[in-house]
């Protein structure tokens, strides 16, 4: 059976409460962030607390008054700059024979 729970943010990272209660504090909300940036909503906001969006990192940490570091260290290197995100996205992958027949597109391989 599969796993589908999100994967939980690293422990020395800030919980998305602690977060949201650090914007309050300044005087924000992710709704009037969102809007302040001309952003249509504050769910792409939001989605920073679980995946690495550095633009919208720095937004929080710029209404909250602290670089992104202090906020997600696990996402940075101790000298301040930003930790690959990993592959992004399968479909970015370029095609070999080999990895083109393992995934069963044998046409494209040819």
């Amino acid at each position: 059976m599969a796993n589908n729970t999100p994967k939980k943010a690293s422990p020395e990272d800030w919980h998305p409460a602690d977060i949201k209660a650090a914007l309050d504090k300044k005087g924000w909300s992710l709704v009037a962030l969102a809007k302040h940036h001309g952003i249509k909503g504050s769910s792409a906001l939001s989605h920073t607390f679980e995946r690495s969006y550095p633009l919208n990192e720095q937004r929080i940490a710029d209404a909250i008054g602290v670089h992104p570091m202090k906020i997600w260290p696990s996402r940075y290197n101790e000298d301040g700059t930003k930790k690959p995100r990993g592959l992004r996205g399968a479909r970015s992958l370029k095609c070999t024979a080999g990895n083109c027949q393992r995934n069963g597109n044998e046409a494209a391989a040819a």
